[in-house]
């Protein structure tokens, strides 16, 4: 196994949630998912997300205004796998809706933030992408999408 076969391995062990970042680009919508989202100051409002120097899709929205990050519910697996593939309608059957500002929001997410690019840094083979959160509404009831060791999994109430 390679170091990084291993590595990627290793970090899988780490459970994280899935994010859509989108946004109108010439009257359609244009997006992508992540899963190294990560919330970063309260004062002020700032989250991150890391984006492959290799994606087709980040230098089109990096260049947007305000961007929508939807955290998927639980069952917005197809459409994750939609926001990560190539050469395919990501939106197809989407629900979806766009801000004023042009900020892309998916249906029945955990969370909706709508952001707007700060700084960017040098993380080695990806870009490190500092937002500032301008708007925030959570949906407590959705049970949000979580991917553990290259799988997508449910979180499951104590009963």
């Amino acid at each position: 196994m390679s170091p990084q076969v291993a590595l990627r391995k290793a970090f899988s062990a780490f459970p994280t949630g899935v994010v859509a970042v989108c946004a109108l680009v010439d009257e359609r919508p244009v997006g992508m998912a992540v899963n190294s989202f990560t919330s970063i100051s309260l004062d002020p409002p700032l989250v991150a997300v890391s984006v492959a120097r290799t994606s087709s899709t980040w230098p089109t929205l990096a260049t947007r205004g305000r961007l929508g990050m939807s955290v998927l519910g639980s069952e917005h697996e197809v459409l994750c796998r939609r926001l990560s593939a190539r050469a395919v309608d990501r939106f197809e059957d989407a629900q979806w809706h766009a801000t004023d500002d042009g900020a892309v929001l998916i249906d029945d997410a955990a969370l909706w933030l709508e952001c707007e690019v700060r700084s960017t840094f040098d993380g080695g083979d990806h870009e490190i992408v500092l937002m500032e959160v301008h708007e925030a509404e959570t949906f407590p009831d959705v049970t949000p999408l979580v991917f553990h060791q290259s799988q997508f999994r449910e979180l499951h109430a104590d009963r």
